[in-house]
């Protein structure tokens, strides 16, 4: 199993953000796969939407949020071998030139270690506060995907659509990996599943230890993307999966490391990214926790 960890980026972690590189190296160190950044633009005092969509709250933990870019970056440059992932940027809150160029020049940086997830969001305030609109967010998404398809494998390159226009500009710079780096698509609703069957790379879910770890779902939604890829005469195979684990408060390590096998065994998802932030205030904390994951997961 290649395990991953969330940088310091939100809750009481992201106030030791200034030893994020410190974070990164020895996590890395300790046998880390992986280390990835979420996304979170605002947490708005009176929401429309709740957390994932659900309700009408927030969790507290999410008021604080680094910047994704900044962090991704600092890790490029602090480690050798460890992907970096996001789980997951909210893509359609940026133009589509800006987004590439940041995250073109965290590839390079770590040298093609780049592991971009995108998903659509489910804030309205986040969508009002970046000027976008929130009920064409699968629709930008989609030509969002086109746009940095162009951007990443032409030069001179230029996109068309409906939502997002890109003018033929120079483009040379582009990503270590190629011909770009892969799609990672965060996916629930059978209409999202479809854009990971259709267009992803990889699928990025969501569970949470021990309170949210619906097995069971996961080789649901599964089993109707490797459906939905056949029929868009594609290779289930060849589309990845890299679970988010959020760790409920007071979850021991062992607990933590025998859900992961659990998973692994019955749906034969290999990689795994674990977010803390709810069970871990310190950044020291942060990296005791990861150590004694990977040290326990390892002893299968």
């Amino acid at each position: 199993m290649k395990i991953g960890f969330a940088l310091p980026q939100f809750h009481q972690q992201a106030l030791g953000i200034a030893r994020t590189a410190e974070f990164a190296r020895e996590v890395e160190n300790a046998g880390a796969a992986s280390l990835w950044v979420g996304d979170r633009n605002l947490a708005a005092v009176n929401p429309k939407v709740g957390y994932g969509g659900q309700g009408n709250t927030i969790p507290a933990e999410l008021n604080p949020a680094a910047d994704p870019f900044v962090l991704l970056g600092i890790a490029a440059s602090a480690t050798e071998r460890v992907l970096l992932g996001a789980h997951v940027l909210i893509a359609p809150l940026y133009p589509p030139v800006q987004l590439a160029r940041s995250l073109t020049s965290i590839d390079l940086i770590s040298g093609g270690r780049l592991l971009p997830g995108f998903g659509i969001g489910w804030s309205p305030e986040e969508y009002e506060a970046a000027g976008g609109d929130f009920t064409r967010r699968g629709a930008r998404m989609n030509e969002l995907l086109d746009a940095l398809e162009a951007i990443w494998t032409t030069d001179p390159a230029a996109y068309q659509g409906e939502l997002i226009s890109v003018p033929l500009h120079h483009s040379p710079l582009k990503p270590a990996r190629r011909p770009r780096p892969p799609f990672y698509l965060g996916a629930l609703s059978e209409r999202a599943l479809r854009r990971v069957a259709e267009r992803g790379d990889g699928w990025l879910p969501l569970s949470v230890v021990p309170s949210y770890l619906d097995i069971d779902g996961l080789v649901a939604q599964r089993a109707i993307i490797d459906r939905l890829a056949r029929e868009a005469d594609r290779d289930p195979s060849a589309i990845d999966a890299v679970l988010r684990v959020n760790i409920d408060p007071g979850t021991p390590s062992q607990q933590v490391a025998d859900a992961l096998k659990a998973v692994h065994e019955r749906t034969g998802i290999d990689h795994f990214m674990i977010d803390s932030m709810y069970a871990v205030h310190s950044v020291d904390g942060a990296i005791a926790f990861a150590a004694e994951v990977i040290e326990l997961a390892a002893k299968g």
